[in-house]
C-alpha cells in the first residue's frame, strides 16, 4: 500500500468495526457505531492541522497556546456518508458541511451525480470527504473530481472501509489525498459470486440500507 493509505490500528476501531459486520446489528446500533468510528478517524486524519499560535489567559497567569489555522469543510457524499458528520462535528465543531449526492449505476457501477451545492468559490482550506466503503472508487474519484474543480487544494477521504480495487482507483487517479479507514477487506464481489457485483468483500453490506433501514 501507498504511504498516503493509513489504516487505523487502534483496537477499539478494529472492535467496531467488527460489531458494524455483524449482520444482526440493528440500524440504531449500526449507526452509533458508524457515528463512534468516525470520530476515531477523524481524529487520525487531522494529526498534521496547521494552527497558530495564540496568547491567552488563565486563571492563574497569561501564557501562549494554539489555535486552528484552517478552515475545515466536511463533504458527506450522499447518503451513507450522512452518518458520518455527527461524528466528525464531535471534533470540528466548526467545520462546514457540503452535500454532494452521488449514486452507483447498479449495471455499469459507475458514480452518477445528482445534487451539488457547493457555493461558487471555495471556503475552506480542506476538504475531509466522508463516505462509509470504498469499494469501486468511482464515487470518491468523482466527488475529489468536483472538490479540486471547486478550488480546493487539500482533500482527504475518510471511509470506514475500503477493497484495495478502491484504494488503487483512488489513489492512481489522485495520489495526493490521503486516504483514512479502519480496514481494507480482501476484493470486491464479481458476476460469479452469489452476490451483486462491485461489493466489498467479506464488508458489511450496503452501508446506507444498513443505517436508515431500507436493506
Amino acid at each position: 500500500m501507498s504511504d498516503n493509505v493509513f489504516v487505523s490500528q487502534h483496537p477499539l476501531a478494529h472492535h467496531k468495526l467488527t460489531l458494524l459486520r455483524r449482520k444482526e446489528t440493528e440500524p440504531k446500533k449500526f449507526r452509533e457505531l458508524i457515528s463512534e468510528l468516525a470520530t476515531m478517524l477523524v481524529y487520525e486524519a487531522t494529526l498534521d492541522l496547521a494552527t497558530t499560535p495564540v496568547a491567552i489567559e488563565t486563571p492563574l497567569t497569561a501564557t501562549r497556546g494554539v489555535q486552528m489555522a484552517e478552515k475545515i469543510g466536511l463533504v458527506p457524499i450522499l447518503r451513507a456518508g450522512l452518518g458520518m458528520v455527527e461524528g466528525a462535528w464531535r471534533l470540528l465543531p466548526q467545520a462546514e458541511v457540503w452535500h454532494l449526492g452521488l449514486y452507483r449505476d447498479e449495471r455499469t457501477l459507475q458514480p452518477v451525480a445528482y445534487y451539488n451545492k457547493l457555493p461558487v468559490a471555495p471556503t475552506v482550506e480542506l476538504c475531509l470527504v466522508l463516505d462509509p466503503m470504498l469499494a469501486t472508487g468511482g464515487s470518491a474519484i468523482a466527488a475529489v473530481d468536483v472538490l479540486k474543480k471547486w478550488g480546493v487544494s487539500r482533500i482527504k477521504f475518510i471511509g470506514l472501509l475500503a477493497a484495495p480495487e478502491g484504494v488503487h482507483a483512488l489513489h492512481t487517479v489522485h495520489p495526493d489525498v490521503a486516504i483514512h479507514v479502519a480496514g481494507i477487506d480482501e476484493r470486491l464481489t464479481t458476476a460469479s459470486d452469489s452476490f451483486p457485483a462491485g461489493y466489498i468483500w467479506p464488508g458489511l453490506g450496503d452501508a446506507g440500507d444498513r443505517q436508515f433501514g431500507t436493506a
